[in-house]
Protein backbone atom coordinates (compact mmCIF):
# COMPACT_ATOMS: atom_id res chain seq x y z
CA UNK A 1 0.00 0.00 0.00
CA UNK A 2 1.57 3.24 -0.92
CA UNK A 3 1.52 5.65 2.23
CA UNK A 4 -0.55 9.00 1.68
CA UNK A 5 1.23 11.60 1.73
CA UNK A 6 0.62 13.00 5.05
CA UNK A 7 2.27 9.98 6.27
CA UNK A 8 5.36 10.46 4.90
CA UNK A 9 8.02 12.73 7.17
CA UNK A 10 9.64 16.00 5.15
CA UNK A 11 13.10 14.33 5.45
CA UNK A 12 15.02 11.09 5.50
CA UNK A 13 14.08 9.93 9.28
CA UNK A 14 17.49 7.32 8.79
CA UNK A 15 20.88 7.23 6.56
CA UNK A 16 19.25 3.64 5.07
CA UNK A 17 15.62 4.45 5.14
CA UNK A 18 14.03 6.88 2.26
CA UNK A 19 11.19 9.35 3.25
CA UNK A 20 8.05 6.41 2.20
CA UNK A 21 9.74 3.91 4.71
CA UNK A 22 11.12 1.82 1.93
CA UNK A 23 14.97 0.79 2.53
CA UNK A 24 17.40 2.65 0.65
CA UNK A 25 20.29 1.06 -0.51
CA UNK A 26 23.59 2.17 0.16
CA UNK A 27 25.88 1.83 -3.04
CA UNK A 28 29.07 4.02 -1.48
CA UNK A 29 31.60 5.15 -3.99
CA UNK A 30 35.48 3.98 -3.57
CA UNK A 31 37.75 6.85 -3.18
CA UNK A 32 41.76 6.25 -3.04
CA UNK A 33 43.74 7.76 -0.39
CA UNK A 34 46.00 7.53 2.65
CA UNK A 35 43.24 6.63 4.96
CA UNK A 36 41.75 3.95 2.64
CA UNK A 37 45.47 2.28 1.91
CA UNK A 38 46.37 2.14 5.67
CA UNK A 39 42.81 0.70 6.77
CA UNK A 40 43.49 -2.28 3.75
CA UNK A 41 47.09 -3.02 5.54
CA UNK A 42 45.25 -3.53 8.53
CA UNK A 43 42.27 -5.43 7.09
CA UNK A 44 44.59 -7.47 5.77
CA UNK A 45 46.58 -8.03 8.46
CA UNK A 46 43.46 -8.92 10.31
CA UNK A 47 41.88 -11.33 8.02
CA UNK A 48 45.26 -13.16 7.74
CA UNK A 49 44.71 -13.54 11.70
CA UNK A 50 41.73 -14.61 11.80
CA UNK A 51 42.56 -17.56 8.77
CA UNK A 52 45.98 -18.18 10.29
CA UNK A 53 45.41 -18.60 14.56
CA UNK A 54 43.94 -22.06 13.80
CA UNK A 55 46.98 -23.31 12.54
CA UNK A 56 49.40 -21.53 14.64
CA UNK A 57 50.13 -23.91 17.41
CA UNK A 58 51.64 -22.62 20.73
CA UNK A 59 52.83 -25.28 23.60
CA UNK A 60 50.76 -28.18 21.14
CA UNK A 61 47.76 -26.15 20.76
CA UNK A 62 46.08 -23.90 18.56
CA UNK A 63 47.09 -20.63 19.58
CA UNK A 64 43.41 -19.62 20.13
CA UNK A 65 41.21 -22.71 20.82
CA UNK A 66 37.84 -22.92 22.07
CA UNK A 67 37.40 -26.31 22.84
CA UNK A 68 33.96 -26.83 24.12
CA UNK A 69 33.66 -30.75 24.34
CA UNK A 70 36.37 -30.88 26.74
CA UNK A 71 35.63 -27.37 28.41
CA UNK A 72 38.87 -26.43 27.56
CA UNK A 73 40.42 -22.87 26.13
CA UNK A 74 43.88 -22.24 24.44
CA UNK A 75 44.49 -18.83 24.37
CA UNK A 76 48.34 -18.54 23.02
CA UNK A 77 49.78 -20.60 25.13
CA UNK A 78 47.51 -20.59 28.36
CA UNK A 79 45.32 -23.24 29.08
CA UNK A 80 41.77 -22.15 31.08
CA UNK A 81 39.43 -24.96 31.96
CA UNK A 82 35.81 -24.28 32.76
CA UNK A 83 36.36 -23.92 36.20
CA UNK A 84 38.96 -21.42 35.76
CA UNK A 85 35.78 -18.69 35.48
CA UNK A 86 37.50 -15.95 37.26
CA UNK A 87 40.52 -15.80 34.83
CA UNK A 88 38.65 -15.82 31.48
CA UNK A 89 36.15 -13.15 33.08
CA UNK A 90 39.21 -11.18 34.10
CA UNK A 91 40.16 -11.57 30.22
CA UNK A 92 36.77 -10.86 28.83
CA UNK A 93 36.83 -7.60 31.04
CA UNK A 94 40.07 -6.63 30.28
CA UNK A 95 39.14 -6.69 26.19
CA UNK A 96 35.88 -4.58 27.26
CA UNK A 97 37.77 -2.24 29.38
CA UNK A 98 40.60 -1.55 26.14
CA UNK A 99 37.45 -0.98 23.40
CA UNK A 100 36.40 2.05 25.97
CA UNK A 101 39.73 2.95 26.46
CA UNK A 102 40.23 2.99 22.13
CA UNK A 103 37.12 4.52 21.87
CA UNK A 104 37.61 7.27 24.74
CA UNK A 105 41.01 8.30 22.82
CA UNK A 106 39.71 7.41 19.01
CA UNK A 107 36.11 7.56 19.19
CA UNK A 108 34.91 4.76 17.54
CA UNK A 109 38.26 3.61 15.37
CA UNK A 110 37.06 -0.36 16.72
CA UNK A 111 34.37 0.05 14.30
CA UNK A 112 35.78 1.75 11.35
CA UNK A 113 39.39 -0.17 11.57
CA UNK A 114 39.00 -3.21 13.22
CA UNK A 115 35.62 -4.85 13.65
CA UNK A 116 35.26 -8.09 11.12
CA UNK A 117 31.69 -6.14 10.02
CA UNK A 118 33.63 -3.40 8.63
CA UNK A 119 37.12 -5.27 7.84
CA UNK A 120 35.06 -7.83 5.40
CA UNK A 121 32.17 -5.72 4.05
CA UNK A 122 34.97 -2.91 2.82
CA UNK A 123 37.80 -5.31 1.78
CA UNK A 124 36.06 -8.41 0.54
CA UNK A 125 32.42 -8.56 0.18
CA UNK A 126 31.72 -4.98 -1.66
CA UNK A 127 34.94 -5.53 -3.95
CA UNK A 128 33.62 -8.34 -5.18
CA UNK A 129 30.03 -6.48 -6.04
CA UNK A 130 31.66 -3.95 -7.76
CA UNK A 131 33.68 -6.46 -9.67
CA UNK A 132 30.77 -8.46 -10.85
CA UNK A 133 27.98 -5.60 -10.78
CA UNK A 134 29.88 -2.59 -12.14
CA UNK A 135 30.05 1.12 -10.28
CA UNK A 136 27.43 2.33 -8.11
CA UNK A 137 25.09 2.98 -10.94
CA UNK A 138 25.40 -0.21 -12.62
CA UNK A 139 24.18 -1.51 -9.05
CA UNK A 140 21.59 1.10 -9.01
CA UNK A 141 20.11 0.15 -12.77
CA UNK A 142 19.98 -3.43 -11.67
CA UNK A 143 18.79 -2.62 -8.24
CA UNK A 144 15.71 -1.32 -10.61
CA UNK A 145 16.02 -3.82 -13.21
CA UNK A 146 15.24 -6.22 -10.23
CA UNK A 147 19.01 -8.18 -10.54
CA UNK A 148 19.96 -9.92 -13.31
CA UNK A 149 22.89 -12.50 -13.84
CA UNK A 150 25.57 -10.58 -12.36
CA UNK A 151 23.50 -10.15 -9.39
CA UNK A 152 22.57 -14.19 -9.30
CA UNK A 153 26.91 -14.46 -9.84
CA UNK A 154 27.60 -12.37 -7.23
CA UNK A 155 24.88 -14.08 -4.58
CA UNK A 156 26.90 -17.57 -5.57
CA UNK A 157 30.38 -16.21 -5.03
CA UNK A 158 28.86 -14.54 -1.65
CA UNK A 159 27.49 -17.88 -0.69
CA UNK A 160 31.19 -19.76 -1.26
CA UNK A 161 33.04 -16.93 0.65
CA UNK A 162 30.08 -17.76 3.85
CA UNK A 163 30.16 -21.22 3.91
CA UNK A 164 34.34 -20.72 3.77
CA UNK A 165 34.38 -18.52 6.89
CA UNK A 166 31.97 -20.43 8.33
CA UNK A 167 34.45 -23.48 8.40
CA UNK A 168 36.98 -21.14 9.37
CA UNK A 169 35.22 -19.82 12.40
CA UNK A 170 34.06 -23.42 13.56
CA UNK A 171 37.69 -24.36 13.29
CA UNK A 172 38.32 -22.51 16.15
CA UNK A 173 35.81 -24.79 18.08
CA UNK A 174 36.91 -27.94 16.65
CA UNK A 175 40.35 -27.45 15.86
CA UNK A 176 41.32 -28.27 12.20
CA UNK A 177 42.39 -31.51 11.66
CA UNK A 178 38.49 -32.58 13.42
CA UNK A 179 37.24 -30.08 11.04
CA UNK A 180 39.54 -31.76 7.97
CA UNK A 181 37.73 -34.67 8.89
CA UNK A 182 34.33 -33.38 8.91
CA UNK A 183 34.73 -31.72 5.16
CA UNK A 184 35.82 -35.21 4.00
CA UNK A 185 32.95 -37.05 5.19
CA UNK A 186 29.35 -36.73 4.80
CA UNK A 187 27.31 -34.56 6.55
CA UNK A 188 25.16 -37.39 8.12
CA UNK A 189 28.30 -38.62 9.69
CA UNK A 190 28.64 -35.81 11.42
CA UNK A 191 25.09 -34.03 11.37
CA UNK A 192 25.05 -31.25 14.51
CA UNK A 193 28.81 -30.28 13.33
CA UNK A 194 27.04 -29.25 9.90
CA UNK A 195 24.00 -28.11 11.20
CA UNK A 196 26.49 -25.59 13.01
CA UNK A 197 28.54 -24.79 10.09
CA UNK A 198 25.18 -24.18 8.19
CA UNK A 199 23.93 -22.10 10.40
CA UNK A 200 27.19 -19.91 10.47
CA UNK A 201 27.78 -19.52 6.77
CA UNK A 202 23.94 -18.50 6.23
CA UNK A 203 23.91 -15.97 9.13
CA UNK A 204 27.46 -14.57 7.34
CA UNK A 205 25.32 -14.64 4.18
CA UNK A 206 22.89 -12.83 5.20
CA UNK A 207 24.71 -10.15 6.62
CA UNK A 208 26.83 -9.75 4.36
CA UNK A 209 24.29 -9.92 1.25
CA UNK A 210 20.72 -8.20 2.93
CA UNK A 211 21.68 -6.67 5.93
CA UNK A 212 24.78 -5.16 5.53
CA UNK A 213 25.44 -1.94 7.03
CA UNK A 214 22.17 -2.32 8.94
CA UNK A 215 24.31 -4.26 11.27
CA UNK A 216 26.51 -0.93 12.49
CA UNK A 217 23.09 1.12 12.42
CA UNK A 218 20.50 -0.62 13.86
CA UNK A 219 21.83 -3.93 15.20
CA UNK A 220 25.18 -3.66 16.92
CA UNK A 221 24.64 -1.45 20.42
CA UNK A 222 28.37 0.04 20.40
CA UNK A 223 26.87 2.63 18.17
CA UNK A 224 24.18 3.78 21.06
CA UNK A 225 26.94 3.42 23.92
CA UNK A 226 29.29 6.33 21.92
CA UNK A 227 26.90 8.86 24.36
CA UNK A 228 28.85 7.76 27.32
CA UNK A 229 31.80 6.46 25.72
CA UNK A 230 33.02 9.80 23.97
CA UNK A 231 33.82 12.95 25.22
CA UNK A 232 34.76 16.37 23.43
CA UNK A 233 38.12 15.86 23.61
CA UNK A 234 37.49 12.50 22.02
CA UNK A 235 39.02 12.10 18.59
CA UNK A 236 36.56 11.59 15.96
CA UNK A 237 35.96 12.90 12.11
CA UNK A 238 33.91 15.47 11.69
CA UNK A 239 33.25 18.68 9.43
CA UNK A 240 34.80 22.13 10.02
CA UNK A 241 32.03 24.23 9.61
CA UNK A 242 33.65 27.31 10.42
CA UNK A 243 35.86 26.68 7.31
CA UNK A 244 33.49 24.96 5.35
CA UNK A 245 30.54 26.99 5.74
CA UNK A 246 28.68 28.76 4.01
CA UNK A 247 28.72 26.61 0.57
CA UNK A 248 28.80 27.44 -3.00
CA UNK A 249 29.57 26.41 -6.09
CA UNK A 250 31.20 27.81 -9.26
CA UNK A 251 31.00 31.90 -9.33
CA UNK A 252 29.47 31.71 -5.63
CA UNK A 253 32.80 30.32 -4.05
CA UNK A 254 34.41 33.55 -4.24
CA UNK A 255 31.99 34.72 -1.25
CA UNK A 256 31.67 31.24 0.04
CA UNK A 257 33.34 28.12 2.54
CA UNK A 258 35.63 25.94 0.89
CA UNK A 259 33.08 23.09 1.03
CA UNK A 260 31.50 23.08 -2.68
CA UNK A 261 28.72 20.94 -1.73
CA UNK A 262 29.45 18.51 -4.11
CA UNK A 263 28.36 15.57 -1.74
CA UNK A 264 31.38 13.40 -2.35
CA UNK A 265 31.38 12.68 1.60
CA UNK A 266 27.75 11.85 1.28
CA UNK A 267 28.58 9.44 -1.76
CA UNK A 268 31.64 7.57 -0.19
CA UNK A 269 30.02 6.95 2.72
CA UNK A 270 29.47 3.39 4.07
CA UNK A 271 26.36 3.99 6.12
CA UNK A 272 24.70 6.78 4.31
CA UNK A 273 25.04 9.77 6.26
CA UNK A 274 26.01 13.37 5.93
CA UNK A 275 29.32 13.98 8.09
CA UNK A 276 28.42 17.61 7.48
CA UNK A 277 25.25 17.21 9.93
CA UNK A 278 28.12 16.78 12.89
CA UNK A 279 28.57 13.28 14.56
CA UNK A 280 26.10 10.70 14.12
CA UNK A 281 25.83 7.36 15.98
CA UNK A 282 25.68 6.21 12.30
CA UNK A 283 29.58 6.95 11.78
CA UNK A 284 31.89 3.86 11.84
CA UNK A 285 34.86 6.93 11.82
CA UNK A 286 35.85 4.81 8.41
CA UNK A 287 37.71 7.74 7.19
CA UNK A 288 36.21 6.99 3.39
CA UNK A 289 35.12 10.70 3.48
CA UNK A 290 38.27 12.21 4.40
CA UNK A 291 39.72 10.82 1.16
CA UNK A 292 36.77 11.80 -0.45
CA UNK A 293 36.95 14.87 0.93
CA UNK A 294 40.88 15.54 0.13
CA UNK A 295 40.52 14.37 -3.15
CA UNK A 296 38.05 17.40 -4.30
CA UNK A 297 40.18 19.85 -2.25
CA UNK A 298 43.37 19.03 -4.11
CA UNK A 299 41.14 19.61 -7.38
CA UNK A 300 39.59 22.83 -6.53
CA UNK A 301 43.13 23.92 -4.79
CA UNK A 302 42.00 24.06 -1.04
CA UNK A 303 44.32 22.75 1.65
CA UNK A 304 42.93 19.14 2.80
CA UNK A 305 41.11 18.74 6.12
CA UNK A 306 37.84 20.53 5.35
CA UNK A 307 37.09 16.90 7.11
CA UNK A 308 39.43 15.33 9.08
CA UNK A 309 40.09 13.49 12.20
CA UNK A 310 39.58 16.16 15.44
CA UNK A 311 37.75 16.38 18.67
CA UNK A 312 34.41 18.03 18.76
CA UNK A 313 36.41 21.03 20.93
CA UNK A 314 38.63 21.49 18.30
CA UNK A 315 35.93 21.83 15.94
CA UNK A 316 33.91 24.00 17.70
CA UNK A 317 37.07 26.29 18.74
CA UNK A 318 40.44 25.38 17.11
CA UNK A 319 42.60 27.52 19.65
CA UNK A 320 41.60 24.39 21.76
CA UNK A 321 44.00 21.61 22.40
CA UNK A 322 42.52 18.06 22.72
CA UNK A 323 44.25 17.01 25.51
CA UNK A 324 45.07 13.24 26.36
CA UNK A 325 44.92 13.39 30.57
CA UNK A 326 41.83 13.27 31.81
CA UNK A 327 39.31 10.87 33.77
CA UNK A 328 38.36 8.59 31.79
CA UNK A 329 41.99 8.14 30.08
CA UNK A 330 43.65 7.65 33.32
CA UNK A 331 40.51 5.38 34.62
CA UNK A 332 40.52 2.99 32.12
CA UNK A 333 43.97 1.78 32.07
CA UNK A 334 44.37 1.76 35.58
CA UNK A 335 41.03 -0.74 35.45
CA UNK A 336 42.98 -3.11 32.95
CA UNK A 337 46.27 -2.54 34.95
CA UNK A 338 43.99 -3.93 37.87
CA UNK A 339 42.64 -6.99 35.59
CA UNK A 340 46.11 -7.71 34.80
CA UNK A 341 47.31 -8.07 38.25
CA UNK A 342 44.70 -10.49 39.62
CA UNK A 343 45.55 -12.37 36.24
CA UNK A 344 48.94 -12.93 37.51
CA UNK A 345 48.33 -13.30 40.95
CA UNK A 346 45.31 -16.07 40.40
CA UNK A 347 46.39 -17.44 37.09
CA UNK A 348 50.39 -17.47 38.91
CA UNK A 349 48.44 -19.78 42.00
CA UNK A 350 47.14 -22.53 39.73
CA UNK A 351 47.89 -25.95 40.53
CA UNK A 352 49.37 -28.66 39.06
CA UNK A 353 46.27 -30.49 39.06
CA UNK A 354 42.39 -30.05 40.54
CA UNK A 355 41.26 -32.27 43.25
CA UNK A 356 37.91 -32.61 44.30
CA UNK A 357 36.35 -35.07 46.86
CA UNK A 358 33.13 -36.51 46.11
CA UNK A 359 30.89 -38.84 49.01
CA UNK A 360 30.17 -42.36 47.32
CA UNK A 361 26.81 -42.47 45.75
CA UNK A 362 24.04 -44.01 47.61
CA UNK A 363 24.41 -45.16 51.66
CA UNK A 364 26.99 -42.44 53.57
CA UNK A 365 28.51 -45.82 55.31
CA UNK A 366 28.17 -49.21 55.70
CA UNK A 367 28.95 -51.39 58.87
CA UNK A 368 31.83 -54.56 58.09
CA UNK A 369 34.16 -56.36 60.29
CA UNK A 370 36.25 -54.15 61.85
CA UNK A 371 34.98 -50.83 61.41
CA UNK A 372 32.78 -48.44 59.44
CA UNK A 373 33.06 -48.39 55.30
CA UNK A 374 32.81 -45.15 53.98
CA UNK A 375 32.86 -44.82 50.07
CA UNK A 376 34.93 -41.67 48.09
CA UNK A 377 35.31 -41.02 44.62
CA UNK A 378 37.87 -38.72 44.12
CA UNK A 379 38.33 -36.57 40.43
CA UNK A 380 41.85 -35.35 39.49
CA UNK A 381 42.04 -33.37 36.43
CA UNK A 382 45.94 -32.78 35.24
CA UNK A 383 46.57 -29.61 34.27
CA UNK A 384 49.92 -30.36 32.69
CA UNK A 385 50.47 -31.21 28.84
CA UNK A 386 52.40 -34.46 29.80
CA UNK A 387 50.67 -37.45 31.80
CA UNK A 388 51.30 -37.59 35.24
CA UNK A 389 50.59 -40.63 38.12
CA UNK A 390 48.87 -39.29 40.99
CA UNK A 391 49.68 -41.05 44.99
CA UNK A 392 46.69 -41.32 47.37
CA UNK A 393 47.31 -41.23 51.10
CA UNK A 394 45.34 -41.36 53.96
CA UNK A 395 46.25 -38.70 56.76
CA UNK A 396 45.32 -38.43 60.54
CA UNK A 397 43.29 -41.71 61.06
CA UNK A 398 45.21 -43.86 62.96
CA UNK A 399 43.85 -48.08 62.36
CA UNK A 400 42.08 -46.65 59.22
CA UNK A 401 42.48 -48.85 56.14
CA UNK A 402 42.60 -47.40 52.88
CA UNK A 403 41.72 -49.52 49.56
CA UNK A 404 42.08 -47.70 46.22
CA UNK A 405 42.23 -50.12 43.46
CA UNK A 406 44.33 -47.72 41.19
CA UNK A 407 47.32 -46.10 43.20
CA UNK A 408 48.81 -44.13 42.15
CA UNK A 409 46.22 -42.77 39.55
CA UNK A 410 47.67 -42.14 36.14
CA UNK A 411 46.13 -39.74 34.28
CA UNK A 412 46.51 -38.34 30.62
CA UNK A 413 47.53 -34.81 29.79
CA UNK A 414 44.98 -32.30 30.64
CA UNK A 415 42.79 -34.78 31.27
CA UNK A 416 40.50 -35.53 33.90
CA UNK A 417 40.15 -39.36 35.82
CA UNK A 418 38.14 -40.32 38.76
CA UNK A 419 38.55 -43.32 40.90
CA UNK A 420 36.57 -44.85 44.27
CA UNK A 421 38.59 -45.62 46.76
CA UNK A 422 37.55 -46.98 50.13
CA UNK A 423 38.42 -45.83 53.80
CA UNK A 424 37.57 -48.82 57.25
CA UNK A 425 37.79 -46.69 60.23
CA UNK A 426 37.52 -48.22 63.60
CA UNK A 427 34.56 -47.37 65.22
CA UNK A 428 36.41 -46.88 68.20
CA UNK A 429 38.03 -43.72 66.13
CA UNK A 430 34.82 -42.07 65.82
CA UNK A 431 33.41 -39.25 67.88
CA UNK A 432 29.82 -38.42 67.83
CA UNK A 433 29.87 -40.80 64.20
CA UNK A 434 32.32 -38.59 62.24
CA UNK A 435 36.04 -39.01 61.87
CA UNK A 436 38.23 -35.75 60.05
CA UNK A 437 40.96 -37.11 58.11
CA UNK A 438 43.05 -35.52 55.29
CA UNK A 439 43.69 -37.12 52.17
CA UNK A 440 47.69 -36.03 50.47
CA UNK A 441 47.44 -36.28 46.46
CA UNK A 442 51.04 -36.19 45.16
CA UNK A 443 52.85 -36.85 42.03
CA UNK A 444 56.18 -37.18 43.47
CA UNK A 445 57.29 -34.18 41.08
CA UNK A 446 56.98 -31.67 43.91
CA UNK A 447 53.02 -31.38 43.82
CA UNK A 448 51.32 -32.28 46.69
CA UNK A 449 47.89 -31.49 47.63
CA UNK A 450 46.13 -32.30 50.77
CA UNK A 451 42.13 -31.88 51.34
CA UNK A 452 40.24 -32.45 54.43
CA UNK A 453 37.28 -34.81 54.77
CA UNK A 454 34.96 -36.46 57.64
CA UNK A 455 34.19 -40.05 57.37
CA UNK A 456 31.24 -41.04 58.96
CA UNK A 457 29.85 -43.95 61.57
CA UNK A 458 27.49 -45.19 63.70
CA UNK A 459 26.86 -42.61 66.65
CA UNK A 460 27.67 -44.87 70.08
CA UNK A 461 25.60 -43.83 73.44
Amino acid sequence: MTPSPASIPPGRVLPTLNADGSRRQIRPRSYHGRFERWRGWVAWGLIALFFGLPFVRINGHPALFFDLLTRHFHVFGRTFLATDGVLLMLVMLSLFVGIFWISALFGRAWCGWGCPQTVYMEYVFRPIERWLEGNRHDQAALDRAGGGYRRGLKLAVFALLSVLLGNVFLAYFVGVERLQQWVTQSPFDNPGAFLVMAVTSSLVFLDFAWFREQMCTVVCPYARLQAVLLDPRSLIIGYDARRGEPRGKGRERSSKGDCIDCGACVIACPTGIDIREGLQLECIACALCIDACDSVMDKVGSPRGLVRYASQLELAEPSQKRGLLRPRVVLYPALIAVFAVLLLVIGGGRTVADITLLRGIGLPFVIVDGGAQNQIRIKIHNRQPVPQNFKLELLGADGAQLIAPENPLSVGPEASESTTVFVIVPQSQLVNGERPVRFRVSDGKGFVQELPYRLLGPIGR
